[in-house]
């Protein structure tokens, strides 16, 4: 089967089971072989190596141009393959596990000696988790061995929800592309820690903070509660230490609620109007028509924030191919789902406006 080429990348179409099963083989074989393939997830698209093999883990790195000390996430296909990696599974982790896997759940773990450092960023510790997605959970299976996989995008770019996205970065810097089509959730999994007491948000992401403290009947404490890019030392999360998620344009998040939110919004956009600048909103769509700008993109209703969630980076990235020269974006409450949206702006900010 002639696959198409990018660059050197090779672009895996799984679009019916002959092709799929093909290209399964194919990535399947560059993973042992110990190359590197982007494939799709429920969250974000993947850029998977073999995360037991340093040489393999180091490709990663040097195709995100990604700081050593940002631990990666292993992905597995169950329970099972996790028991080999790590020294102890927590009764709550058991728990969450038949809830919210496969899902986008990341578990901390202490690890086995067998997990080499570079994968956990020279921490004791491993975050795991199962994928929701079949093909994921196809090619983890079929390589037979557990994935290391960040995001696959240039370290501090928005994260890729579509093969599309994978190959703007990550052209001619990796062997493959699995293409699966575009992710369901569109931000990056929840990471928890259960070594200690009571558990730990590291990062939220598309199982909220309601949802686990409902399953574990404890508090829960969050990490995250307006965090930007302040943590000292190797963070014990991916997503905790550098700027994340960052279009081009500098972006501007005006955080709160009500008609002093909306005052803000309209002066900043007024304001870079009159220097001259090409201003791009990002909005709610209760705040469509209030404001005119070059670009306006609505993300979704403020009721609906799984919606912005899933949408949110392909709205960054279009930014960037509408060459807006500076990006004011809406700010949304934090629950639920909200709260994932609100930690990846605030990565992404270059200033953060609190209308209070």
């Amino acid at each position: 089967m002639t696959w198409p080429c990018v660059k050197g990348t090779i672009i895996l179409k799984a679009g019916n089971p002959q092709e799929e099963d093909g290209a399964l083989d194919y990535a399947a074989g560059i993973l042992k072989n110990g190359g590197v393939v982007a494939f799709p997830t429920e969250t974000v698209y993947g850029l998977g190596a073999n995360a037991l093999d340093p040489q393999a883990v180091e490709k990663i790195y040097r195709a995100k141009m990604r700081p050593a000390d940002n631990p990666l996430i292993v992905h597995v296909t169950g329970m099972e393959q996790v028991k080999e990696l790590v020294r102890f599974i927590p009764g709550e982790a058991a728990v969450l596990a038949g809830h919210f896997w496969p899902g986008p759940l990341t578990m901390i773990f202490n690890k086995k000696n067998l997990v080499p450092d570079i994968t956990t960023g020279g921490l004791p510790t491993v975050a795991v988790r199962v994928p929701a997605h079949p093909l994921a959970l196809k090619l983890i299976a079929r390589a037979g061995i557990p994935l290391a996989a960040p995001s696959a995008n240039l370290s501090g770019r928005p994260s890729p929800t579509t093969a599309e996205h994978v190959l703007e970065d990550m052209a001619g810097r990796i062997a493959a592309i699995l293409d699966g089509g575009p992710c369901s959730v569109g931000v990056e999994s929840t990471v928890l820690s259960l070594l200690s007491s009571p558990p730990v948000l590291l990062r939220p992401g598309g199982v909220t903070l309601e949802k686990l403290k409902d399953v574990l009947q404890t508090e829960i404490r969050d990490l995250t509660a307006g965090q930007t890019v302040d943590f000292k030392g190797t963070p014990p999360s991916p997503g905790m230490k550098y700027r994340h998620y960052a279009p081009r344009a500098p972006l501007y998040l005006v955080e709160g609620e009500g008609p002093e939110q909306k005052r803000r919004l309209a002066a900043l956009s007024e304001n870079f109007t009159r220097q001259g600048y090409r201003v791009g909103l990002i909005l709610f769509e209760e705040s469509e028509g209030l404001f005119s700008a070059p670009v306006v993109k609505v993300l979704s209703s403020r009721r609906e924030p799984h919606l912005a969630a899933e949408r949110l980076f392909a709205v960054l990235r279009c930014m960037d191919s509408l060459d807006v020269d500076v990006i004011v974006a809406e700010g949304l409450h934090e629950q639920e789902m909200g709260r994932a949206v609100m930690n990846r702006l605030r990565k992404a900010a270059t200033k953060i406006i609190k209308a209070t």
